[in-house]
């Protein structure tokens, strides 16, 4: 049986956006290894974000690295659940009822008493206050629905970017699962995705739809209270879009960057030796490249570039901005960094 939702020209002209995009993502990205496990870390801790988990995303990098981090030991746990599971995306059929419970055993592991079970009693989502917010199916309905799901999604012709938003908002509403629905929910959407385009498994969806959670959770109560999820499909090809726009914004290779370094006047080089780091050199170096094709560039732009955290983004900037180097307009996070008209043309 179809879900309920409707292919309105927003969504198509969505999905024409986004697979233009996905070609050039390709020959841009394809090959770059260090980035995919960037990204991946990214989109771990965006989704364990969403969730509340405390950890910051350098914490993150530093657990999956191997290195021991100061935090909650459920945290932790969360994070190498999230790691295994995401590592195991390209074996995962996001058809099949085992696979959909094999992942959220990993995700879960230690987490649950029964990880990778349907619940035997009733699941609900409640407010701090104890408000009922979302009642899932019932206990004995959900492991058919779930078959259902994944079984229409099989059969479907509905294009993919469509078709796993509309999983992704069905698992939330049927929450099948005592905890973790969330984190399963986006989850499939990547697993989905992925196998129809591989660069869907590393692109870090979920960090923006962290960054946008509050659109997220209200897309998902409008799907609710319409009892069709086109709202919800809105948003999500919305976060792709604008995800696949940053991504697809040139990024420096090391040719690149020696031709623009070459290129800085002497002026300007005797203030960059004199008053930032090596590595705000380097990040300097990737921002005047941005600046040359774009008027401006800000906090979340950066780190889709760099695949650094928000805070280390900051930090760069405010040592470029003290240095002269650029000019910060607007306050907190409509801020925005230009170059001085003195170093537009160096």
């Amino acid at each position: 049986m179809k879900p309920p939702f409707t292919l309105n020209n927003r969504i198509l002209n969505s999905v024409i956006a986004i697979s233009a995009n996905i070609g050039r993502l390709e020959q841009q990205y394809g090959t770059q290894l260090h980035l995919r496990k960037q990204n991946r870390i990214r989109s771990i801790h965006s989704s364990l974000a969403i969730e509340n988990n405390a950890l910051t995303l350098e914490q993150v990098t530093d657990i999956i690295n191997g290195k021991r981090v100061l935090g909650s030991p459920q945290d932790i746990r969360e994070v190498h659940n999230a790691y295994a599971a995401y590592e195991a995306i390209p074996d995962f059929n996001p058809y099949s009822t085992r696979d959909f419970l094999k992942a959220h055993r990993l995700l879960m592991q230690d987490l649950l008493p029964q990880p990778g079970r349907f619940p035997s009693k009733d699941v609900g989502i409640f407010a701090a206050d104890g408000t009922l917010l979302h009642m899932g199916a019932r206990p004995q309905f959900v492991p058919d629905l779930v078959k259902k799901l994944l079984a229409w999604a099989r059969r479907d012709d509905t294009p993919m970017l469509v078709k796993s938003a509309v999983v992704h908002y069905e698992i939330e509403m049927i929450h099948p699962f005592a905890d973790g629905n969330g984190r399963m929910g986006r989850l499939w959407q990547s697993v989905m995705l992925s196998r129809w385009q591989p660069l869907f498994a590393w692109l870090p969806v979920e960090t923006l739809v962290y960054q946008n959670q509050a659109g997220y959770y209200h897309a998902l109560a409008e799907a609710d209270r319409a009892n069709d999820s086109t709202v919800f499909v809105e948003f999500m090809l919305g976060m792709i879009e604008d995800t696949l726009a940053q991504y697809t914004t040139p990024v420096l290779s090391d040719k690149i960057s020696d031709k623009i370094s070459d290129k800085i006047s002497d002026k300007i080089s005797d203030k960059i030796s004199d008053k930032i780091s090596d590595k705000e050199q380097q990040f300097y170096t990737l921002v005047r490249q941005y600046l040359h094709t774009h008027t401006s560039v800000n906090n979340s732009r950066l780190q889709a570039l760099t695949g650094k955290s928000a805070a280390t983004i900051r930090k760069y900037l405010a040592a470029l901005v003290a240095a002269g180097l650029l000019q910060a307009e607007g306050e907190r996070k409509q801020r925005i960094y230009r170059l001085p008209p003195e170093h537009l043309n160096p």
